[in-house]
């Protein structure tokens, strides 16, 4: 690998939360160990292209540095990929990342596609692998992984656009009847809470769920759970660990996009008050949710503590987390004793583990 490691950072990307993206590159960009990585940018813009910069040996000033324009990086769409899948080839160049560390949030970036791609090209890359990027997307197969490891849910139903249109007064009528009111429409498909509505009666239900449909052509409803929402960080590959416990005090009704990222108002509880009981519980069925979606590298998992009877109900689990320093991944790993610094440094180590041991795999299918 030569002195230091080289590192793709790629993010942007065509997805809403792609201002979120630059926001996390810019914070991970000014806590790498620049004497230990170089740093090759990979500017994806919200139309698609691939932009590359200079290699970095020190941070940008600003997260609007990171904006590569045509013309100003180092070439188009393939340049940038050069980088990236001159690894097919075999020959070692002296542009090929050793490692990419993908930052892209949402669709098109941790929906398994972009992990596909590095697939393809045979190269390290942080993170949930195809299937378990695609399965923590994906709110309904997540919870059917979820439920196949006897992990704890509120009730749910879904459908797709073309079935709402043919059966509309069905679907009302089992959502009335399974969740009753209030309950949360979402798009199956999206990150960061866009798209998510509160409804309180039929009418409301009716326009939350047109509005889903908007992002994704499959929705789902979840009853309501009146709950503390507690967070754990998950860390590693065959043998993951769990962070402490945080919690969500959210400034709105509910934890939408607004709240995440908007008013600011949001607070987050590290340790959250629980019991030593309930810290262990959460932290484990974390560890099993992880192992759920054949998770690799990190992810954040979500739960609800009904407030009444002190049951725990698994939420979701989000295999790119928000990264920044203020971020509830990386702020439940300083708490629990890992740096930022150190955090990044296990990350890059979990990739060229998990692609050292896919090497050993034999995908001819030759029995000689």
């Amino acid at each position: 690998m030569g002195s230091k490691i080289k590192v793709g950072l790629v993010y942007g990307g065509k997805s809403g939360e792609h201002e979120v993206s630059l926001s996390t590159a810019f914070a991970v960009t000014k806590e790498f160990d620049y004497n230990k990585y170089e740093i090759k940018p990979f500017y994806i813009t919200k139309q698609g292209q691939w932009l590359s910069g200079p290699a970095m040996n020190q941070p940008p000033q600003a997260a609007e540095q990171l904006r590569i324009a045509a013309g100003e990086g180092e070439g188009t769409t393939h340049a940038a990929l050069f980088s990236i899948f001159s690894a097919i080839d075999g020959i070692k160049h002296e542009e090929q990342v050793d490692v990419v560390l993908p930052l892209l949030h949402g669709t098109f970036g941790e929906d398994g596609t972009i992990q596909g791609l590095f697939e393809m090209a045979n190269i390290p890359y942080v993170g949930a692998g195809v299937l378990a990027s695609s399965v923590g997307m994906d709110k309904v197969f997540m919870k059917k992984a979820f439920a196949d490891a006897g992990l704890p849910q509120c009730v749910f139903r879904y459908f797709t656009k073309p079935q709402w249109a043919k059966q509309q007064e069905y679907y009302l009528m089992e959502c009335e009847i399974a969740l009753g009111y209030p309950c949360f429409v979402k798009p199956a498909n999206l990150g960061s809470s866009v798209g998510v509505s509160k409804a309180s009666n039929r009418e409301e239900l009716i326009q939350a769920v047109e509005y889903a449909f908007r992002f994704d052509r499959k929705v789902i409803i979840e009853e309501f759970v009146d709950g503390r929402e507690i967070e754990v960080a998950v860390l590693g590959n065959d043998e993951p660990k769990a962070s402490i416990a945080g919690e969500i005090i959210s400034s709105n009704d509910f934890y939408d996009y607004k709240a995440k990222y908007i008013d600011g108002k949001s607070q987050m509880a590290i340790p959250a008050q629980l019991t030593d009981a309930q810290m262990e519980q959460v932290r484990e069925m974390a560890v099993t949710a992880f192992q759920a979606i054949d998770g690799t590298g990190l992810s954040r998992i979500d739960f609800f503590l009904e407030r009444t009877t002190g049951s725990w109900f698994i939420n979701e689990a989000n295999t790119l987390p928000g990264f920044t320093p203020f971020s509830m991944y990386p702020l439940l790993w300083r708490e629990t004793g890992v740096s930022y610094k150190a955090l990044l440094d296990e990350l890059i180590e979990l990739a060229f583990a998990r692609h050292a041991e896919k090497q050993l795999i034999d995908y001819t299918g030759d029995l000689q």
